[in-house]
């Protein structure tokens, strides 16, 4: 087994290691490459930080020390149910501090300070001392708050508590399980439009589950893809990966379309009847065609109105989702208004706290209130398959599966600007299969900045893809 010689100078590889970055691997034949230092300088200024020449390094890695002196708490801590890490918050020097938990349950649990000695630092001509707190090893699992108090001004961070390990469901334990696997786009049935959706899975969840003893039916990712223009027809190439294409969706059997007057319910009825011709022919499916029929039945629906349970219904789960989904409509929208892709849009429609962009959300506000309910809808349809999985006799029911990324003109690199890394992109070195190695084009995860967010849009992105699912 060989190794390269290591190259890098090392206040680089410091620098690049105190951001996460990675500045070494092991290939598929076992040999440890070392990763080119205009990589790593690249990466390094994805994530805003400078390493252009020695005297940046430099500068970046007094920038890196002296980051913690500068803010009281870190941006946010995570630890496991039943350890008690150390906090260090930094004080002006000699300040009152006191110290406590607020859990997610609205109650309040006291933090010890350690009896610890650390020698205050000068930072921008102030001393700064430091204080450890030990976090309680009994803290239930969930996103709590540290809060902490320096001479009566508050200060706090997000207090992360996972668990220890994650068990399989009892009723597996001792087992084997099976279940189908299937793209759901192509499970298609007599009453399909075309293109296998949501009522198809609980059709065959309950199928498998009930008369074959089925404990799952895992299915592909079923992120939304574009609304307008083409729609990019891998399901792991989505446009987000928190909500849900909602061409997924079965128009008949949201409640509103019963309630249609008998010319809209006729017109939705031959937008399906053109389609379903397509159900038991082999040839390529074309999502194109069936989204544009489907959008137009969906915008029909919605133009009905809600009896006011279900309006209810409607506002608390717009409620629930808060600004994401806000975001993800009017990006949405903005695709219809704007066209594709995003890059040519005007630069103030990429700025959120822009006066156009304002302009344009008030402009738009029934366009985005179309594609929040599209979302609504999708989501009740999810359970009610989830729920008939389980109703059948499945143990786990439906096993969802998340891309490893998104596209780089998507509605998340819109919404998450400064959240995703601008500049690079993921893939894969090069393997027995591909030795050129593989560029998927999806923008990564910027760590620090999902750090000093508490990790909130990766934490929203799975409550939405696992709230239906039981696996």
């Amino acid at each position: 087994m060989s190794t390269t010689p290591a190259t890098l100078p090392p206040d680089l590889v410091t620098l690049a290691r105190s951001f996460g970055v990675a500045t070494e691997f092991w290939d598929w034949q076992g040999d440890q490459v070392e990763v080119p230092a205009s990589t790593v300088v690249a990466v390094l200024a994805a994530l805003g930080v400078d390493a252009c020449d020695e005297q940046a390094v430099e500068q970046s890695l007094a920038r890196v020390r002296e980051a913690p002196w500068r803010r009281t708490l870190p941006p946010v801590v995570v630890t496991r149910e039943g350890e008690a890490p150390p906090v260090h918050v930094h004080v002006p020097h000699g300040a009152g501090i006191g110290a406590w938990v607020e859990t997610e349950d609205g109650g309040r649990r006291a933090v010890a300070q350690q009896d610890r000695w650390v020698e205050p630092r000068t930072v921008d001509g102030s001393l700064v001392g430091e204080a450890t707190f030990t976090v309680p090893a009994d803290l239930p699992l969930g996103w709590h708050v540290l809060r902490v108090t320096v001479d009566d001004v508050d200060s706090s961070c997000p207090l992360v508590v996972t668990p220890r390990r994650l068990e399989l469901h009892p009723d597996l334990a001792d087992r084997q399980s099976w279940g189908f696997a299937a793209q759901l786009y192509a499970v298609r049935s007599e009453s399909s439009w075309g293109l296998g959706d949501l009522a198809d899975l609980a059709e065959l969840a309950d199928w498998s589950g009930r008369d074959l003893g089925a404990d799952f039916v895992l299915i592909n990712p079923l992120h939304a893809a574009e609304v307008t223009g083409r729609m990019e027809p891998s399901p792991y190439l989505p446009t987000t990966r928190r909500f849900v294409n909602p061409v997924y969706i079965r128009v008949e059997d949201i409640r509103e379309t019963g309630y249609l007057v008998s010319t809209d319910r006729a017109l939705v009825g031959w937008q399906a009847e053109a389609l379903r011709a397509s159900n038991r022919r082999s040839d390529e499916l074309d999502r194109d065609e069936v989204w544009a029929a489907k959008k137009a039945a969906l915008e029909t629906v919605f133009r009905t109105g809600r009896t006011p349970a279900r309006q209810s219904s409607f506002d608390a789960f717009r409620a629930r989702e808060g600004p994401g989904l806000r975001d993800y409509a009017t990006w949405c929208a903005l695709s219809e208004r704007l066209g594709m892709p995003p890059s040519q849009w005007p630069d103030d429609a990429h700025d959120h706290a822009s006066p156009l962009l304002a302009r344009l959300r008030v402009e738009l506000a029934e366009r985005i209130t179309f594609y929040e309910w599209l979302q609504w809808v999708a989501d009740v349809q999810l359970g009610a398959a989830q729920r008939t999985a389980l109703d059948a006799g499945m143990t786990v029911g439906v096993v969802a599966d998340l891309a490893v990324g998104v596209h780089p003109e998507g509605a998340d690199t819109w919404a998450l600007k400064g959240v995703l890394a601008e500049g690079v992109s993921v893939g894969a070195p090069p393997d027995a299969y591909n030795q050129q190695g593989q560029d998927w084009s999806q923008p990564p995860w910027r760590p620090d900045a999902l750090a000093e967010l508490g990790y909130g849009p990766y934490r929203d992105m799975l409550r939405t893809v696992l709230r239906h699912a039981g696996g």
